[in-house]
Order: C-alpha cells, then sequence, then structure tokens
C-alpha cells in the first residue's frame, strides 16, 4: 500500500471489492512510503529554495523540489496482468508508456534477463499505473523498461537497434530465442506470467491530476531526474495544451531566441510558464512548480478558439521582441533568464491586446530602462518564484511598455 506524508494527514482504508484494496489519503506535500498506516503527526523541514544567479539559469527550477502544499485524496488498487494481456493494451493504446527523447536505457541483455525470470517463474517487481480519470486509459508511471521488453519481444523486434530480439546472455534453452522460435509451453508460461501492478487514481481535486506529478518525482528518483515539464508532458500526454505548447515550441523567432530545442523541455516550461502568467498571474501562488502544474491541467482540454487566441498572442509577442530586441532577448547579462522572460512576454502580450505597436525603437527603450530598473532586476534576480517576486516584475514590466505606441 502506498502512503504520503507531510505534516498532520489520516489514512482511510476501505475495502470495496474482493482481492481488491482502495485507500484514500489526505496529504500535504508527498513522500512516498511503504508502511501500511501513518496516523502519528510528523515534521517536516522545508528547505530554503536555491539562490540563482541571474546571469546563468535558464530556467528558475529551485523549488521543483520543494515539498509542495497541495492535499490530495486518492484511490488505489492492485491489479493482476498476464503478460500477453499487458503488451496487447500497450498495443492498443490502452496502457500508455511515455517518452522522454530519451533513449531506452536497458541492453538487451538486461531486457533477456528479465523475460528470462518470467519463464522461469520467478517474482519481478510490481508496476505503477496512473488511471485517467476522463479517458479510462493507463499512464506508465514506473516500470517503462519492463513494459517496452516485453513489448519488443513480442513483436520480435528490438526496436533501439531495429535487429531481430533474440534473447541473450540467459540459459541456454532460451539462449538465442524469439517469442516465435520458443517452445510451446514455454511461450504458454510467458504469455501467463503474472505483473502486479498498482493503479491509483486522483480523486480529489478533481479539476487536475497534480498528484501524478508527485508520484512521478519520488517514484522515478534513480538515473537522472526528470524535468517539470517532462512529468508533465508524461501526465498530460493526450492534452491539447501539450500538443500546442509543441507546435509553439518548433516556431522559428522563438527558436532564434532560444537557440536549439531543449531535450529535457525546458524551452517548452517556459511558453507554458508565459500563458499560466498571462491568464492566472493575478492568481498566482507559489511555489511555481505548482503553478504550472496546476495550469496545465486545468487547460488540458481547450477549445479551437482558445488555441487560436493562445498562438496568436505568443507568435505577436515573439514576433516584436525579435524584430525590435534581436535574438539576445531575456538576456540582462549572459543566458537567457526565466524571470525576464515571463514578464517582458505577459508587459508585451497585455499592449498588443491594445492593438500593434508602431514604434519599435519607442519599445526597445522601454525595454532597456526597464532592465537599468533596479527593483525590476531584484525581483529577476533571486528567489524569482516568490509571490511577491512575480507580482512586482509583472506590474513593472506591464508598467514599461504599457505606453508604448
Amino acid at each position: 500500500m502506498l502512503n504520503y506524508e507531510a505534516g498532520l494527514r489520516r489514512v482511510k482504508v476501505r475495502s470495496l471489492a474482493p482481492n481488491a484494496i482502495w485507500f484514500r489519503l489526505i496529504v500535504v506535500g508527498c513522500v512516498v512510503y511503504s508502511r501500511e498506516e501513518l496516523l502519528m503527526p510528523i515534521d517536516v523541514e522545508v528547505p530554503e529554495p536555491p539562490q540563482v544567479d541571474v546571469e546563468d539559469q535558464r530556467t528558475d527550477e529551485g523549488d521543483a523540489y520543494e515539498v509542495q502544499p497541495l492535499r490530495y485524496a486518492i484511490s488505489s488498487y492492485g491489479a493482476d496482468y498476464p503478460v500477453d494481456g499487458l503488451v496487447k493494451r500497450i498495443r492498443d493504446g490502452a496502457i500508455y508508456v511515455p517518452k522522454f527523447q530519451r533513449q531506452f536505457v536497458w541492453d538487451i541483455k538486461d531486457a533477456s534477463r528479465f523475460v528470462e525470470s518470467l519463464l522461469l517463474g520467478l517474482p519481478v517487481p510490481s508496476i505503477f499505473l496512473s488511471k485517467e480519470f476522463d479517458t479510462g486509459k493507463l499512464l506508465v508511471v514506473d516500470g517503462q523498461q519492463r513494459l517496452l521488453s516485453l513489448q519488443y519481444f513480442y513483436d520480435g523486434i528490438w526496436k533501439p537497434t531495429g535487429n531481430v530480439f533474440k534473447l541473450k546472455g540467459v540459459q541456454a534453452e532460451f539462449e538465442g530465442k524469439t517469442y516465435q522460435t520458443l517452445q510451446e509451453e514455454n511461450r504458454r508460461q510467458l504469455d501467463d506470467a503474472i505483473l502486479h501492478a498498482i493503479v491509483f487514481k486522483q480523486d480529489e481535486p478533481s479539476e487536475d491530476e497534480s498528484s501524478v506529478y508527485e508520484v512521478f518525482q519520488r517514484l522515478n528518483t534513480g538515473g537522472k531526474k526528470l524535468t517539470p515539464q517532462e512529468v508533465r508532458s508524461a501526465v498530460h500526454h493526450s492534452g491539447r495544451i501539450r500538443d500546442l505548447l509543441d507546435e509553439l515550441n518548433k516556431y522559428s523567432q522563438w527558436r532564434m531566441i532560444y537557440g536549439v530545442e531543449d531535450v529535457r523541455m525546458r524551452d517548452q516550461e517556459l511558453i507554458l510558464r508565459f500563458f499560466a502568467l498571462l491568464y492566472q498571474g493575478d492568481k498566482y501562488q507559489a511555489p511555481m512548480v505548482t503553478f504550472l502544474n496546476k495550469y496545465m491541467g486545468m487547460t488540458r482540454d481547450l477549445s479551437d478558439n482558445q488555441i487560436v487566441a493562445m498562438t496568436d498572442i505568443f507568435h505577436k509577442s515573439i514576433d516584436l521582441i525579435y524584430v525590435a530586441v534581436g535574438p539576445q532577448a531575456f538576456r540582462p547579462i549572459r543566458a537567457l533568464n526565466a524571470a525576464v522572460f515571463d514578464s517582458v512576454m505577459v508587459g508585451t502580450a497585455k499592449r498588443l491586446e491594445q492593438g500593434p505597436v508602431m514604434d519599435n525603437t519607442s519599445f526597445v527603450s522601454a525595454y532597456n530602462a526597464l532592465l537599468l530598473d533596479q527593483a525590476y532586476l531584484d525581483a529577476c534576480g533571486r528567489g524569482t518564484a516568490g509571490g511577491e517576486r512575480v507580482r512586482k516584475r509583472l506590474e513593472l514590466a506591464k508598467l514599461a511598455v504599457a505606453s508604448v505606441l
């Protein structure tokens, strides 16, 4: 059973059906535990967000690893899936394995040994799946390597190389075998082998799926840690906001300013920040990572009109800044600064709502004056995700360009 802790919380266990145990969790923060229940109060130390130098950070993710001040009600149950059923669900898209633009990390020997374990009837670790409340699809939160290994073996192709998937580094009777060349009894043994899954879904709050983000971050702690936007992209893989961010991120003027596409999706996170602060900035509450999680969940199902409007304002804002300021925009010293980006973009978008800017020279003068304003630089230099600093820089940026003709 999963348990989450932070501050005071209660765990209620209720049985809804034979062989299925569900639980509801009231949490603040979220730290994964494996004990059956946690009822006593505990103290959680929240570290101060790291100090960020304005000149050497592209994005301000200092608050990404803080305990998040959220409360969730989560239901979970255990399910046993036969291997052939899992593979069928992956092929059909009922189980979605997120892709983070990274290479498959297991080699063929690792994958072969996992298949061999199932052939021998050995126990294997459980997988974690999140059930989407709108589609009923299952998102793989933990277990991607195992599931892809099975899919590749059943398909007969080791996808990383495109070669035939023959078992390697296993017992002699399995060595060199493909799924099709396994003896019939071994093939049946593999088909009927069971993988245990823990399936969970968020009941409250109902307007987003931010708890999936929390579980992702805590289960995927090995290797290179996922960036916040990589997790959001996986959680909202079927959302229109995800597709919009991906499309806008390819816009030529934006690429001229940012540079090559960031494989860790930090450039897409900047675009998300712009929209979140443009449309919800007056409701901003720190930390930034939680604010962006909730906004992406709220905008998952954008209408066609919203997509057109958001595309238009992003293009117009980037176009003006690129033409007037140039590719060095948003760089008060050397590197692109996320706080300068979000505030200047919001200020520019607000100004463009009143009509086109006719005098680029006036816009550049306002931009340069803003970057000399010490109050603005303070709001963009350290602790930039703090509520007061976010509000201050947005206010100053909007004021700076409001009167540009």
